[in-house]
């Protein structure tokens, strides 16, 4: 008898919301979720690790992958392409595993249309100030980018009503709690 298949989650927030925390903290208490490394064309940063951090492909490898319908999702940015490979993916859903996807808000709604059973959670700040204030707090950013940011944080928190369910990282332990009461219920 083959176990359950197990559930896809997909997480979504804009920068400065939470999301990699938060991400971290599932991936800590939940030893059996499974986290889907993306793909991407870029060269490695100092310090990322090959199939931990990405799986790192030249432009031709990620236009064949594309070309055979290999990826849930991708995208674009900033002249660097990246996507979630379908297979590794489908082998851990089949073996009962759940999946955690970390992407986009274009990227949930690309990954929703080819598994409508996957459910989307969208990390929101407590608000756009709140947002502004984690941005500039952890000075890595100028002013130019900060602001980039934050216009794109505008556009993804309207995108919010295609996700099946909305956190709001007032605190970490709320956010926390509210993440394991949708991916975990029957530990409730």
């Amino acid at each position: 008898m083959s176990a359950p298949r197990g559930k896809v989650f997909v997480i979504a927030a804009p920068s400065g919301a939470g999301k990699t925390t938060l991400r971290d903290y599932l991936l800590h208490a939940h030893p059996d979720l499974y986290f889907s490394v993306s793909a991407t064309t870029r060269t490695p940063r100092t310090g990322e690790v090959i199939h931990k951090d990405y799986h790192f492909m030249s432009k031709a490898q990620y236009d064949q992958h594309l070309a055979h319908g290999d990826f849930l999702e991708h995208a674009e940015v900033f002249g660097n392409y990246y996507g979630t490979l379908r297979a590794p993916v489908e082998e851990q859903l089949s073996q009962g595993r759940n999946v955690l996807l970390d992407v986009d808000t274009k990227g949930a709604r690309q990954v929703k249309e080819q598994m409508p059973e996957a459910l989307l959670v969208f990390i929101m700040p407590p608000s756009i100030e709140e947002l502004e204030r984690r941005l500039r707090t952890r000075n890595t950013d100028c002013e130019e980018v900060i602001q980039r940011r934050l216009r794109e944080a505008r556009y993804e928190i309207d995108q919010r009503q295609c996700f099946d369910f909305i956190v709001v990282n007032d605190t970490l332990s709320n956010a926390q709690a509210a993440l394991d009461a949708i991916m975990y219920p029957e530990h409730r």
